[in-house]
Order: C-alpha cells, then structure tokens, then sequence
C-alpha cells in the first residue's frame, strides 16, 4: 500500500509524498516522471515480443523514434534481454518476465527506482541477476524495494525500515537492526553427547540471561554481552566438555521483525 501510495496509483488517507521536491497530491505527474516502478508480480502484455513491450513503453513516455530505439536497446542490454528480445512475453520464464518489467522501469532513466517484491518467487540464479543489476544502479539512483523476504536486506540494501500497522517501529542499516535482536551476542555451541548439568551450569553463568537447548546444541542468551562469550569457553575448558563448535551469533533480522510486528506486515528498504 505504501508503494502504491508513492507511486501515485492510490490517494493517501493522510499526508503525503515527495518525490525529488515533487509532491504526489499537488503535482502527480511531475512526480511519476521521477519514478521507474516495479509492481510486484511483473505485470507486462504477453502477446507482446519484449522489444515491441519495450518499444510500446517509449512510446507511451513521449521519446522520438531515435530516442526511443537508444533508451530501448540500452534497456534490453542493462537487463540482460538480447537472447529474449524477439520472444513473446507470455513465453519467457517469472525471471524474465522479471527483467521485462526492470527494464521498462529503467526505460526513462529514472532518478528514483520504486520496486515491490523484486525477487519474488525467482531461483537462486535469476535472484542473483536481479541483485547484481540492482547494485550496478544503486550509485546512481535511489532505490526502494518492499519485501518480506529478509534476505534481501542484508544482500543488497544500506538502509532497512520496518513499518508495522502504518507506523515506522524500526530505521537503520541491516547490521544496526541486526544488532536490535535479541539473538545479537548469544552464544552458540554443540557439545557431543551433553550431560544433563549443561544447561544449568551455563545458566549459572553472570553474564548469561537464559539458556535454550536443542540436541547437542545450546543457545546462551546475553545478559552481558562483552563478557559471555570468555565465560562460555572458561566453562568448557573447565569442564572439560567435548565442544564441537562455539560461536557469537549476530543477530537476525527476521527475529526482530517478528519482535516489532503484528498483524499485518510491511518492511521497506532503501537503497
């Protein structure tokens, strides 16, 4: 809803948006001619060839012949279409159709990039293509991408914001929210065949605050997080426990999502 709000395709309930110095209410094409959108799920016509989509889109932004064959060709190239180019979109795989609608959103060489979902949906290989063309722009443009999927966020964006019922509950770079989650200075380690005394004697630890177990596998949540990790590996050696692995844990960005939010969801992320 709020991409759609930006974009200008529906009317705010209140407030505004302002679009390099262009409101969306006072004036709403000033500020469309700011923005390249990608809508979520790719909407393009798929009887169309993608050079005649792409043709069709210039078109519809007012460039001349010459200036649209240089903005479309530049398009197909910077979104990897050439093999594709004479293929009708109803053909092409969700990556494709993916790229399509990419390059239509690039066509006017746009400042801002507004983009739902980008990678919805793809497989590893076509997320990576999207990502990598998403960070080649990045120096030139702002971009905004809203999704759910937290990954992105530490793949490809400086700056998260986490919005939940309509209010901003979060504002930072990944590692700063990162660092907001409860998981943030744990301590994670396996201990082959753990006695029973485990649990308890980390919990005993000053610097631990709780200790959860899964198999061999024990989380130590922080209590003081500078401290816990020295005490951890004092308490292994002493005991002598057969520890096969011992980690700090960063933080996780989907357990503090599901830490801000309720109900309805919405994460949004600027790059």
């Amino acid at each position: 809803t709020t991409m759609r709000m930006i974009t200008g395709c529906i009317p705010p309930t209140a407030g505004t948006a302002v679009v390099n110095s262009h409101d969306i209410l006072s004036d709403p094409i000033g500020a469309k001619r700011q923005i390249g959108y990608l809508p979520e799920n790719a909407p393009v016509y798929g009887d169309m060839t993608v050079t005649g989509f792409l043709d069709f889109i210039a078109c519809v932004r007012g460039f001349n012949t010459d200036d649209a064959r240089r903005r479309v060709e530049s398009a197909i190239e910077r979104c990897h279409l050439d093999k594709v180019r004479h293929q009708s979109v109803e053909t092409l795989s969700k990556g494709y159709r993916q790229r399509v609608c990419f390059a239509q959103a690039i066509l006017h060489d746009p400042p801002v990039l507004i983009m739902d979902e980008p990678t919805d949906g793809l497989d590893p290989n076509q997320k990576h293509i999207v990502r990598e063309m998403i960070r080649t722009m990045a120096p030139e443009k702002v971009i905004v991408i809203s999704t759910h999927i937290l990954e992105e966020v530490e793949a490809i964006c400086t700056r998260a914001i986490i919005i939940a019922n309509g209010a901003i509950v979060a504002n930072g770079t990944p590692a700063e929210l990162k660092a907001r989650s409860g998981l943030h200075g744990a301590v994670e380690l396996t201990i082959a065949g753990a006695p029973a005394a485990v649990v308890t004697e980390l919990q005993a630890l000053p610097a631990a605050a709780r200790v959860t177990r899964s198999s061999d596998t024990f989380t130590v949540f922080p209590k003081t997080p500078d401290k816990l990790f020295a005490e951890v590996g004092a308490l292994i050696k002493q005991r002598g426990w057969a520890a096969t692995s011992l980690r700090v844990l960063e933080g996780r960005l989907d357990e503090l999502f599901r830490e801000l939010t309720t109900g309805e969801e919405q994460i949004r992320k600027s790059h």
